[in-house]
């Protein structure tokens, strides 16, 4: 990143302790919150990153930065045997394993609290890894990939699906406005943690989307990567392997 971004500016907390307290701090009305945010493309993003690792058959799947667990419940219709959610936000978990289990999913779901850059996992345990906005958040990037890397079998599949932006007009204007103004606006308004969504917005635009994380994840050792600019370049679907 072109610069740190943290959550509270006045805290004296690590990134990574500021980025679990704000998530326990916005768990409980998180989810509604994304799909008003996002105007509900969220949705039909996460079903692309479930196509792209439902068609590599998995048997077994590591959800990182799970949250609330959408996409590791989605997940679930790949069939795969062992799906793994894990998350910072203990508040956050506790939402996601309330919906797990209303979906009759948790012999198949386990949601663990656990840090994306310290993975309690063997190397090599995972057919397919996935992080859904939760890269930027990373204290250390190049740490947490490597994480992922080491864990993530050999000829498994890497997805990211993350915020980039547009880089056409009027898009990246309609996108400034909408990030820079709106969504903190939205935050304020609805969410008890008045700093979480301006933080939100800051650092998707500082987050080194397309090419520069394409180079990230070469430089890490990934292969086979390939990017794919998601509703006129507001997210990007990241697609990488071992």
């Amino acid at each position: 990143m072109s610069k740190k971004v943290t959550p509270y500016k006045d805290s004296n907390l690590t990134k990574k302790k500021q980025v679990e307290q704000m998530f326990d701090n916005i768990s409980d009305n998180y989810d509604g919150l994304n799909r008003v945010i996002s105007f509900g493309t969220d949705i039909k993003w996460r079903k692309k990153v479930v196509a792209a690792v439902a068609a590599t058959n998995p048997d077994s799947i590591l959800d990182i930065a799970t949250g609330t667990g959408d996409l590791a419940i989605e997940m679930a219709k790949t069939g795969a045997s062992r799906i793994v959610g894990l998350d910072l936000s203990e508040g956050m978990l506790k939402v996601g394993r309330k919906k797990i289990a209303l979906k009759d999913l948790t012999p198949r779901i386990e949601m663990i609290q656990g840090d994306s850059e310290n993975l309690p996992f063997e190397d090599n345990s995972f057919d397919a890894i996935t992080v859904a906005f939760g890269v930027r958040n990373f204290e250390n990037l190049e740490k947490g990939l490597e994480e992922i890397y080491r864990v993530l079998k050999p000829g498994g599949i890497f997805v990211v699906l993350e915020t980039s932006v547009p880089t056409k007009f009027p898009y990246k204007q309609g996108y400034q406005f909408y990030s820079n103004i709106i969504l903190p606006a939205i935050g304020k308004i609805f969410s008890k943690d008045k700093s979480a969504y301006s933080y939100l917005s800051e650092s998707a635009a500082n987050f080194p989307y397309a090419a520069a994380f394409n180079n990230i994840l070469k430089k890490i050792g990934f292969i086979n990567i390939e990017d794919l600019p998601q509703t006129f370049g507001v997210s990007s679907i990241y697609i990488a392997s071992k």
